[in-house]
């Protein structure tokens, strides 16, 4: 009985050691299944790794995830999203930017577009620590479903992923892959799309750094671009002839000009100065400038008149680099280089309709392109234009457009020839007398009186350009220190008849009277004192009188032009 009995335990104990040692078989295939499937991540992670390690850009990320994920996981689609600074809305970051989106009914992914995190998705998503697995169909049932889920619904799509993407902050955005099918991942592979999602999340740092550096050094270049074409515009601003450092006079006329710069200069209304050739347009366009809040900034000079039409967009707008035959790099235009400055249009009457059509459009949008560029620059300038043409009566020719006389037109400043403020001359002289011996190195320090009743009594056709000219010329000529003699140009005074029209010979006492009264016309009936009509007629002020009460000249006669 006692062998039995150990016959049997013996047996008994033998069937147990047996199922022990299955059931250590089976866990042991069970850590063998465990240790590939882990051994099957890390290589997926490593290789993942490598890729996103040399990832620089959206469009490589977008190729990584497309073409190795693609391999092993079944998904039809994917987004990622960021959240914006706002902290309330995100946009599509990477995605596929080639498919046919705009076949589908919904609200398609896009950059530029803005989404709410106030959703049932995001908030899952916010507070989840692992990938959810999101059924479209049950979503949109919901009342806070997404407005852009039912566009992906549309689309075929059943199922969708959503990972977090998350960097030291926080929460950065999400990771969503679509699926045609349910169940298209199982869950004993989330584990291995967390840390996907976390090399992605990686990868998208690294690409918003790259992107801010990229940022910041085109901004570090065209700044660098645009001092250096300010240099090289000042340095040319230079070599010009010299250019008065501001307005001289006190004439009336003048004193009126000073009160309309004084109205207009701290605004940013366009100006448009009319005025004869000669007269100082681009002054009164620097005395505006330099009043204005856009006085540290560049006042830009466009000369229209000189402006060579095959090159004439490119000197306005710029260009880019191999844009045309000739573009050896990268040229920044005036319009571009004016930015929160200034901007003078001179000569702007001379423009050609085609180059008009293109500035007007300049002004409106108040942005450019450059020849050959693709992208859109605002600017954000102040216009003055100039022009010594009626632009009103261009209108009406058909030379200038009246769409932009009108958006030029709109604080017109008239700025009077130097024949209407003769009171300026002396002053003018003095000034011109010492600047020109200083750059020509003639000791000439003044002008005598009756030189100076000359320039009193001519009609300068060239204003204050051709009185700096005739002074410039009368110091080379002059053997004094004093300018005895201005070399005016010879004017035929002989008045022109028709054919068999007499010639009446005027009598002493009417050449006399008419000249007198051209001389008072001139002073604007003003008889004594500096630039009086006795001072340019070099008589007392009493013969003066005593003559005028002969001759008859009364004030109406003055007056009357």
């Amino acid at each position: 009985m006692k062998s039995k009995g150990n016959l049997f335990e013996n047996d008994k104990h033998s069937g147990s050691s047996a199922d022990d040692h299955l059931s250590l078989a089976n866990e042991n295939v069970v850590l063998a299944k465990k240790l590939k499937q882990k051994e099957k991540e890390n290589t997926v992670l490593l290789s993942l790794s490598n890729s996103i390690a040399s990832i620089r850009n959206k469009h490589d990320l977008f190729k990584v995830i497309d073409q190795k994920l693609k391999k092993l996981f079944s998904f039809d689609d994917f987004v990622i999203c960021l959240i914006n600074e706002d902290k309330e809305t995100h946009s599509a970051f990477v995605y596929n930017q080639k498919g046919d989106f705009p076949k589908t009914a919904g609200i398609p992914p896009e950059s530029s577009r803005k989404y709410s995190l106030d959703d049932g998705m995001c908030r899952a998503m916010i507070s989840a620590q692992k990938p959810i697995v999101f059924n479209v169909e049950e979503v949109l049932t919901w009342n806070d479903a997404p407005a852009w889920l039912a566009f992906w619904h549309n689309r075929g799509i059943k199922e969708m992923i959503g990972l977090k993407m998350i960097d030291a902050s926080g929460c950065i955005g999400f990771f969503y892959l679509y699926s045609r099918n349910l169940n298209s991942i199982s869950n004993i592979y989330f584990d291995l799309l967390y840390g996907i999602s976390l090399q992605i999340s990686i990868a998208i740092s690294n690409i918003l750094a790259n992107e801010k550096i990229e940022r910041q050094l085109n901004e570090i270049n065209e700044y660098k671009q645009k001092l250096e074409d300010e240099k090289s515009y000042l340095q040319e601003e230079i070599q010009q002839k010299y250019k008065h450092s501001e307005i001289i006079g006190q004439s009336e006329s003048l004193k009126g000009i000073f009160h309309l710069i004084e109205h207009v200069a701290s605004s940013n209304s366009t100006v448009l100065i009319l005025g004869e050739t000669g007269t100082g347009k681009e002054l009164i366009a620097r005395a505006i400038h330099n009043a204005s809040p856009r006085q540290n900034e560049l006042m830009v000079k466009i000369n229209c008149a000189a402006l060579p039409s095959s090159l004439a967009e490119s000197e306005l707008f710029g260009h880019e680099k191999g844009s045309f035959t000739g573009a050896t790099e990268r040229r920044i235009g005036k319009f571009e280089l004016a930015h929160n400055g200034t901007l003078f249009l001179d000569e702007i009457g001379e423009l050609s309709l085609e180059l008009q059509v293109k500035i007007l459009r300049a002004l409106q949008e108040k942005e450019i392109e450059r020849i050959g560029g693709k992208g859109i620059i605002k600017t954000n300038i102040r216009i003055i234009a100039a022009t010594n043409r009626n632009l009103l009566k261009e209108v009406e020719k058909g030379n200038f457009r009246a769409d932009l006389y009108y958006r030029l037109n709109v604080f017109p400043i008239s700025v009077p020839p130097l024949r209407e403020r003769l009171e300026d001359i002396a002053q003018l002289t003095a000034h011109f007398i010492g600047r020109i011996s200083k750059k020509t190195g003639r000791r000439v320090i003044g002008i005598s009186k009756s030189a100076l009743n000359k320039l009193m009594l001519y009609s300068w056709p060239g204003n204050i350009r051709e009185l700096e000219h005739l002074i410039e010329r009368s110091i080379l000529l002059s053997p004094d220190t004093v300018l005895k003699d201005i070399h005016l140009p010879k004017i035929d005074r002989n008045e022109h008849v028709s054919i068999g029209d007499e010639q009446k010979i005027k009598t002493i006492h009417e050449n006399e009277r008419d000249h007198i009264l051209s001389v008072l016309k001139r002073c604007k009936g003003k008889i004594s004192g500096i630039g009086g009509a006795a001072e340019m007629l070099n008589i007392p002020a009493t013969t003066l009188n005593s003559k005028i009460k002969k001759l008859k000249i009364k004030r109406e006669h003055i007056l009357n032009k």
